[in-house]
Parts: structure tokens; C-alpha cells; sequence
């Protein structure tokens, strides 16, 4: 594709973001997200080394024989920001060796790593980890490590040039470059963002004249999912450098064009592996969940915009969890939103093989067992964000503690106590060393028509702009904020009349009885197939009628793990009729029926959970028309 920007307009430097990142520790998770960190600990990220070679004491990125390329640095990029986020001392342990490995890497011309193994893509990775680090612990090794690596970088691409993975991936080295510059303002720097950006694909003229409306058949990196979840953020970082519009909206008519034409319920494009349009039995890969969240964390940051927010909590809370098995010891390649087995079958996948919606240890391929870690720890560091006028904005309602000094010299803690998205209620409470004036900024969920803002009691009135409300006054020790985001069930219109069920930002879905069979591995890492239990049938079209009573919600307790169909923390009752033309095809739920459907026969009352915790689930519905028995 023609290269459709140039960098006449560049400037000698990175221009500034409405919002910026709090430094890794800041932020540390309570309540739910802290038991997701935890269950995340005890599963997968903190004993994959023991029971995974290519993390293991022989990675490349030790000094082993081992893997050389991406599986550590990965690993690495999940691992650190739970440790930290966690506080958790044997996690932090476990970076140490990476990280002291890699820092004595380094050789006389700059370049560091594994020696067996010279790509850009995996140092692409490993430098993220290396700012996380610094970040996090103050390391004053890393800077002037990351700089020499960088001038060798530059004085390499012209004769090494960025290619296959790298040349798709050049975004995540902007995002190094400009965390580098902010710290040193060192020219060179720009320099060298702009010639990534010139090997990088054109993802700027890509996103503004979409090409790829059908389902890719054959591999290219311009439609790799994850090549594409990640490259999303690429043209917003070069805005930072060209100061050029077209790069700052290219990811959002991106992701416009992405959402029609490959969109999903819970807020992913599909990619199975290559983008493969909107039928819900087409699948999105784990590492494309995990990088989307990154990208949109970042887009929030450089945009400073409500929407990305909104973007980033729709995944979350829906596909995050949906892929990831609730003790965290097994995990898919990709996820279907209506998924009626998890089997070793063939699929209308458009390169995986049939293994790819199982459950296990590394079905179909590795790389997402190396690189789903950074999701919810990422989720959790970037949850609140500096402001450019010297407060602090939600991109995303967790519970957390913030812990900051304001720009007066006053010592802020921001505890945020909620059950959101399971509940409606965010309660914020500041301790202060001592009294500070400071903007505050709420986002506004543009799904909540009636949000209400109280402080200290008394309710306080509010404007919205850009997706958040701005509250600038003197704060003090003990004041108290409740936002409550009222949320009303929501038939989302899909392909051919189809609907899906939203409760603000919570997709839901009819479970369907689950029957796992081990197929293969060791414990405690186990390869599973899940078959539904005939006794619980899946081809139900829903009745919308009365419109203002076709749904109910009903809410409980939120667990440890709320992830779960056997006791969810909300569940949705509506109505629907069985669908008997509406069959298994390929090992998938078939083509929907064309809504609306006929009603026949007696209606019956369907109970609806959170998307995430029914591995097997339908949340994609034809509509049934008729009048309800």
C-alpha cells in the first residue's frame, strides 16, 4: 500500500497528552480486580516458569538455550506490572533475574539480548518492560541502557530495516521513544521515531481508506489480528512527533471501519487468525484481547476522550475473562461469542486448526500463553491517569488505590470502593496531607443517560465533555464522591436483525451447560475439551416484547471469582422460543435465522449471565415476533 503521510511537518519533539501515565505501584487493586490479580498469581503467571520451557531457567532472555524471541519478553510484560500492581514480593522476585539478565546483556555497540537472535520485535517488547521496571523501581540503569540501544537502532535501519512482525509492530517502539523523550529530551529520538515510522506499515492509510471488508483467506501482516489491535495506536504516537490530524484520527475511524465490517459483541474485531468478519461463531485470538486493551489504554491517554474508556471496559469484562478459565490454569487461542463446544474440530476459522477453542495449556500455538498476562495488570495501572492541568481522570471504574503526589506537594490517596460493572455505584475517597485544589474527571459512560455525581452528601451538578465530567475545587482530607452509572438493559442490533443483551457495559449470554473431558498434559496445566450437556439446548430466538418489559435484572453477591455461570453476581430473565432450524454447522452455531422469527409453540423464561463466565454460552440472538404465551 502507498505510503499516504510524509514527515514534512515533523517537529524536534514529542507534543504533550491531555493524560499521562501514573508510574507502575501507583495504582494497586482492591476488591474484585484484586482476587482476578490473585486467582492470575496463583494460576498461570506466577507458575508458568516451573511447568513451560520456553519461560523457563534455559528462556534465551536467562542466558539458556532456550527460547530466544518473544515467549520471555512476553511473559516478562505481564508478569511485571501483576508483581507491582500486586505488591507482591515472590512475584517481584521472579523479574529480577530477567531483568538483571538483560541489563548485563548489553554489548559495546548497544544492541542486548540473546545473541542467537537478533529481530527487533522481541527488544520491541522487552524495552516496554524495561520503562515498566524503571517506572516501578526507580532503576537508574535503564535510561541510559534504553538510549545507547536506541542510537544503535538508528544507526542500524537503513541497513537492517524493520521487517515482517517488527514492521507491523514499529508502534510499540514509538511508545518507548516518546516515555524515553518525556525523560531525557534527547533530538536523536525523534529521529529515529520517524524513520520506525517510515518502515512501519502505513497503518495511518490503512485505517482511513479500510480496505478489508470481507473475510481474509490467506496470510498478510496488514490483517493479522493482533497486527492490527496493536497497530491501531500507531498513528495516534506519530501524532505526537507530525502534529498531522489524519494521524491522530486515523484509530478511531480505524476502529469505526473494524467494528463494521469484523466487529463483535464484546467489543473485539474478530481474527481467526486473520480478520474474519462478523458472524459470531468466527473467532478473536487471545494476544489481539491483551494488545487491544493496551491500545486503547494508550489512545485514552493521547486523546484524552471518554470513548476509549468505554472501548476498553466493553473488553475487559467480556472477552478477557471469556477466554481465560476461572482458576486461570488453562486458556483458548480464540474465543467465539456463540460457542457451543470447545473441541478438537475442524471450524470456518480462517487459518487456526481445530484445537484453537480449546482450553489448555498452549492450543494451537504459544504465543498467547506467553502474552495473556498483561491484561487485568494493565487494566489495573492505567485505571486512573495524571491530567494535564495537574489532576487525575478514571479511564476505567475498578476498584483501587491511587497513591500520587499532586503537583503542590500534597500527598494524595484516591481510594475507589465499587462493585462496577456488576453494580451501578462508584464510591471515591480522598486522603490528603493537606488541602489541594485540583480538577478531578469522572468519565461518563456514553450508555448511561442518567449518571448522578454526589459530594459529601449533596448532589452536585455536572457537565460532560469529551465522555467526562470535570470537578475543579479545593479537596480535602475525609471528602467523599458517589457516582452512580444507571444501567438499562440493551437489545444491540447485530447482523441480520440479530440482537445481543447489554447491561451497561456487561454483555450477557445463555449459558449452556458445560461437560469438561480432559484431553491431554499434566496438572496443573491441563488440555480440555467442553461439551455441552444435551439436557441444556442453545437455539433460542428472544421475544422484545412489551418493550418496557421484555427483560429483568436481578443482582447478588459479587464472589471471589465472578466470572462464573453457577453463581453470577447478576443474571438478566427475558423470554424466547426454541429455534429448531437453527443448527450446528462445521462444529459451530450456524448461519442465525433472519430476524424476525415467527413465534411457535410455548415461550419460556431464559436466564442470562455475564458473557465471560459461560464458556459455553449463545450471545448473539435472532428475534423472535409474536405475542408471548
Amino acid at each position: 500500500m502507498v505510503r499516504t503521510d510524509g514527515n514534512a511537518s515533523v517537529k524536534k519533539t514529542f507534543q504533550p497528552t491531555p493524560f499521562s501515565e501514573l508510574p507502575l505501584g501507583s495504582i494497586t487493586a482492591t476488591g474484585w480486580l484484586k482476587d482476578q490479580l490473585r486467582i492470575q498469581a496463583e494460576g498461570f503467571t506466577g507458575r508458568l516458569p516451573d511447568h513451560w520451557y520456553d519461560v523457563g531457567p534455559e528462556s534465551g532472555w536467562l542466558g539458556g538455550p532456550g527460547e530466544d524471541w518473544e515467549r520471555g519478553p512476553y511473559y516478562l510484560d505481564g508478569l511485571l506490572p501483576l508483581a507491582y500492581t500486586l505488591e507482591d514480593e515472590e512475584l517481584i522476585a521472579r523479574t529480577k533475574p530477567w531483568m538483571e539478565w538483560t541489563l548485563g546483556s548489553q554489548r559495546p555497540d548497544g544492541q542486548f539480548g540473546p545473541k542467537s537472535n537478533e529481530d527487533w520485535w522481541s527488544r520491541m517488547i522487552m524495552a516496554k518492560v524495561l520503562a515498566q521496571h524503571a517506572e516501578a523501581t526507580g532503576d537508574e540503569r535503564v535510561v541510559p541502557f534504553l538510549l545507547k540501544y536506541f542510537r544503535y537502532m538508528l544507526a542500524e535501519l537503513d541497513g537492517r530495516p524493520l521487517r515482517e512482525w517488527g514492521k507491523a509492530r514499529g508502534g510499540e517502539t514509538l511508545y518507548v521513544l516518546e516515555w524515553l523523550y518525556r525523560r531525557t529530551g534527547e533530538p536523536f529520538l525523534i529521529d529515529l521515531a520517524v524513520k520506525v515510522h517510515e518502515q512501519t506499515i502505513d497503518w495511518t492509510g490503512i485505517f482511513l481508506d479500510f480496505p478489508y471488508w470481507r473475510p481474509i483467506a490467506r496470510f498478510d501482516h496488514r490483517t493479522h489480528v493482533v497486527n492490527v489491535a496493536m497497530g491501531l495506536k500507531e498513528p495516534a504516537l506519530y501524532a505526537l512527533v507530525s502534529g498531522e490530524s489524519k494521524h491522530r484520527d486515523a484509530p478511531m475511524e480505524g476502529i469505526r471501519q473494524l467494528m463494521l465490517y469484523h466487529g463483535q459483541l464484546h467489543g473485539m474485531f474478530s481474527g481467526d487468525e486473520w480478520l474474519a468478519g462478523t458472524h459470531p461463531s468466527q473467532g478473536v485470538e487471545l494476544c489481539a484481547v491483551v494488545e487491544y486493551m493496551f491500545t486503547l489504554e494508550q489512545l485514552a491517554r493521547i486523546n484524552g476522550e471518554g470513548v476509549y474508556g468505554d472501548l476498553l471496559e466493553r473488553v475487559s469484562f467480556n472477552a478477557l475473562p471469556a477466554t481465560i478459565s476461572k482458576d486461570w490454569t488453562s486458556r483458548q487461542y480464540v474465543q467465539q461469542v456463540n460457542q457451543i463446544q470447545c473441541s478438537h474440530h475442524e471450524r470456518n476459522w480462517t487459518e487456526n486448526r481445530g484445537d484453537a477453542n480449546m482450553f489448555g495449556l498452549e492450543p494451537n500455538f504459544g504465543c498467547c500463553t506467553a502474552n495473556m498476562h498483561q491484561g487485568w495488570p494493565k487494566l489495573a495501572s492505567h485505571a486512573w491517569m495524571r491530567t494535564e492541568d495537574g489532576g487525575l481522570a478514571a479511564v476505567a471504574y475498578v476498584p483501587c488505590r491511587v497513591v500520587t503526589t499532586l503537583p503542590d506537594g500534597a500527598e494524595l490517596k484516591l481510594h475507589v470502593d465499587t462493585s462496577y460493572p456488576f453494580e451501578e455505584t462508584v464510591a471515591i475517597r480522598m486522603e490528603l496531607s493537606r488541602e489541594s485544589v485540583f480538577p478531578l474527571k469522572l468519565r461518563i459512560p456514553s450508555w448511561c443517560e442518567d449518571p448522578r455525581l454526589e459530594i459529601n452528601g449533596a448532589e452536585t451538578s455536572f457537565r460532560t465533555e469529551a465522555g467526562y465530567a470535570t470537578i475543579a475545587r479545593e479537596w480535602k482530607s475525609g471528602d467523599a464522591i458517589v457516582l452512580t452509572l444507571p444501567m438499562k438493559v440493551r437489545a444491540e442490533r447485530r447482523a441480520n436483525g440479530a440482537v445481543g443483551v447489554v447491561l451497561g457495559p456487561l454483555v450477557f449470554a445463555l449459558p449452556i451447560g458445560e461437560v469438561w473431558m480432559k484431553r491431554s498434559g499434566n496438572p496443573p496445566f491441563l488440555n480440555w475439551e467442553v461439551f455441552p450437556d444435551p439436557s441444556t439446548p442453545w437455539n433460542y430466538g428472544l421475544l422484545l416484547q412489551p418493550e418496557d418489559g421484555w427483560a429483568t435484572v436481578e443482582r447478588g453477591v459479587v464472589g471471589r471469582q465472578p466470572f462464573r455461570a453457577d453463581d453470577p453476581p447478576v443474571l438478566i430473565r427475558v423470554r424466547g422460543h426454541r429455534l429448531p432450524e437453527w443448527t450446528v454447522e462445521r462444529n459451530s452455531a450456524g448461519e442465525l435465522p433472519h430476524s424476525p422469527v415467527p413465534a411457535r409453540g410455548r415461550a419460556e423464561t431464559l436466564t442470562l449471565v455475564p458473557y465471560a463466565g459461560a464458556k459455553l454460552r449463545i450471545a448473539e440472538f435472532p428475534v423472535v415476533e409474536g405475542i408471548p404465551d
